[in-house]
This record gives C-alpha cells, structure tokens and sequence, in this order.
C-alpha cells in the first residue's frame, strides 16, 4: 500500500459519517426513477464543496447531473457513475443509496487527499437505471464522450469483480376492445382482457422455444374496472432479456407476434410501446484487476461470479459499448435484490461497510489510472474488443 493510497484511505474515514449518514438519508427517502430529485441533490451537495463544477440536468434529464474536477495537467478521463433510483414498493431493493454514495465518497476523497495528480475526474449522476435507462439516453447524447474509463460498484450476495448482463427491452401491449354489460348482453363486447390473458398463453408456449439465456416475465398492469363490464382496455407490460441485443431481436419478435396473435384473436386493436433497449456488458478484465488488487489490500476476497444464470440487466451496459467499464459487487449480506431484505441490508451496517470499502477501492483504482501503464493496458483491451465487434459487424 502506498503513501498515496494511504492518504486516500485516510480521507475516506475523515468523511465516513458525512457518507454513512447520506446513504441512509437516500434510502430513508427513495424516488423512483427521472423523480430522484432529493437524492440528485443530496449527491451533488458534497461534490460542490470538494471543488467540483457541478452541471445540472445532463442531456436534457431533470435529475442527471456531472460533476467534474481537473487537475489541470494531461492524464486519463475517468467517470464514476452515481445510481440513486429506487424500486416501486421495495424502495432501494437494489442498493442504489450505496451505489451513488460510493461514487461520490471516492470522489471527494481524491480531492480531499490531493491524490489527483493529472488528468480529469467526473462523477456523473445517472437517473432511470431501473426503468427508463437513463445512461442510454446520455450515451445518445454524447456524454461518455472522451471518457478513458468508467466505475461504479454494486450490492450483492458475494465480491464479484467481473460479471456478465443480459440484454434487455421492455414493452407495454395496449389492447382496445368495447365495453358491454357482462350479464346482459356479453355479445355485445369485446373483451380487451381476453387478449392480455391469450398473450401470456401465447409467450408461454414460446419457452421451450428459446434458448437458456432468454427471460421473459410480464405483468397486467390494467385488467378492467368493473367484473360486470366486459373490458374496453386491457394493457401488460413484458420485459425481455438475452445474452446479447442481437439475440433480443429474435425474442421480441416473437413476444410481438405472440401479441398480434392475441388481438386478431380476440378481436381487438394492439398499440406497442416499447422501451430502450439495455445492451449487454462489455467488463474491462484490466480494469477489474486493478479494482481487485485494490479490494484485496483492503482485506477482501473476491469469488468467482457463476458459470451460469443469476444476472439481470444494466443500463451500464450500453455505456461499455462505447469505453472501458467495470461493475464489480460487493458482498452486503445472504441477500438478493429486488427483495425486502435486501433493502433492509442496503442501510444495515454490512451495506454500509461495503459501500465505504467500494469508495475506497473506486479512488484507489482511479488513482492508479494516472500510472500511463494502467491506462494503456485498459485503453488497448477496449480497442482490441471494440475492432473485433466491428469486424464482426
């Protein structure tokens, strides 16, 4: 462990409780995603009073932001990424109080330690990770940009430095029937529900159709109003996952056949609409070994991620499409996201630890980027990767 590594790790503890006491502030008070406006505020606040410039409503998105120090000299372009939206219900189910107040914490601790030797250092403010993709939409406007590498850390089960993501897009399947009495004259109606209930029938029977990688999982999200009225509109939302976008392609359009079916079936009208698509995740192995020796002098042991199965999707992964990125996880407890547990763990003690040994592990690998080595090993990993996807475009 270096002076300068140690410096930052002292920095980290000089603001633990300023970062203890704003991650359970964000789960305390959870928002659901582009309405993040307390949290977006909170995150900025202490990034403001380190010396960053902090530009609001990033690509048009009322609560991204990015905040950004320059050392003034030439160096790598690094960008930790800040997550702060919450799950409908479940609050921060998925620990993105954590995930935003690492990011911030490892910032502020640079800047506090004197530790930024060249280069640029961002923490950027993505909203709408769970429903929305908000790093898609800054992606699409430019905002990644020039960026060198980009970090963040997520809450799980096991310390997982590299891990793969399913790509994914949902669409919500509107169905328009005519309303008539149940009872009295059924004949008169056309059941919009009948349609959401063939639809599922249908995707269904396409399971054992796809391939191991492939989810799809959807709900009724309007089912009619009344028992004694045949419903005039019915509408369910799916989503759907793969291991990669171009594999997606084929899903969807079987899901949206599936659908079709359903309403010329059941004679209704069917409006789609569909959502961003999430791609898969390019992880930067160079990056990650650099986050894992870091973890390690810290006294954790990272484990194998699975083989198989057990992921889900970010919007991170369009993000690694187009620089070096990594999502590594850090253990919080016996838990799993997008659970009531988790979200009790994601303000326990555990979740707290995690978080500071992630803003610890953030800086010290951002530290370790301004070595020109570090940067040219990450730089030509994503290169090679990125001629190969074209090559095979």
């Amino acid at each position: 462990m270096t002076d300068q590594k140690n410096k930052i790790i002292f920095a980290i503890e000089q603001i633990s409780r300023q970062m203890t006491d704003l991650a359970r502030a964000l789960h305390a008070q959870p928002e659901l995603s582009f309405a993040e406006h307390h949290a977006s505020a909170a995150l900025q606040a202490p990034l403001e009073a380190a010396g960053f410039t902090v530009t609001r409503g990033v690509a048009g998105l009322e609560t991204a932001f990015h905040a950004r120090l320059d050392s003034g000299k030439p160096g790598p372009h690094v960008a930790l990424l800040a997550e702060y939206d919450a799950l409908p219900e479940l609050g921060h189910a998925c620990g993105h109080n954590l995930i935003g107040t690492a990011s911030v914490a490892a910032a502020v601790a640079l800047a506090n330690s004197g530790t930024l030797h060249s280069g640029v250092l961002e923490v950027i403010g993505t909203p709408a990770e769970e429903e929305g993709g908000g790093k898609i939409i800054m992606a699409e406007n430019g905002v990644f940009d020039g960026v060198d590498a980009v970090m963040m850390f997520h809450p799980r089960e096991k310390n997982m430095m590299t891990r793969g993501a399913l790509a994914c897009v949902d669409a919500t399947f509107k169905f328009y029937g005519k309303a008539a009495h149940a009872a009295s004259a059924p004949h008169l109606g056309i059941s919009a529900l009948d349609a959401v209930i063939h639809s599922f029938v249908g995707i269904n029977a396409l399971r054992q159709f796809f391939t191991d990688d492939v989810r799809v999982h959807g709900i009724i999200t309007h089912g009619g109003s009344a028992t004694n009225i045949v419903p005039a509109y019915a509408e369910a939302k799916f989503l759907m996952r793969a291991a990669t976008v171009a594999g997606l392609q084929t899903v969807r359009s079987k899901v949206f056949a599936a659908a079709q079916g359903a309403a010329e079936m059941s004679g209704v009208r069917l409006e789609i609409e569909e959502g961003l698509t999430y791609a898969e995740r390019n992880n930067n192995h160079a990056l990650a070994g650099l986050f894992q020796t870091n973890i390690e002098q810290l006294g954790l042991v990272a484990e194998a991620a699975p083989e198989r199965g057990g992921v889900g999707s970010s919007d991170i992964g369009n993000v690694s499409q187009l620089t070096a990125a990594i999502h590594p996880y850090l253990r919080i407890g016996d838990v799993v996201p997008h659970t009531p547990e988790f979200a009790t763990a994601a303000a326990s003690d555990s979740g707290i630890a995690a978080m500071l040994n992630a803003a610890r592990a953030l800086a010290m690998t951002t530290f370790d980027l301004q070595q020109a080595e570090n940067l040219k090993i990450v730089r030509d990993e994503f290169s090679a990767w990125q001629s190969t996807v074209l090559q095979e475009k």
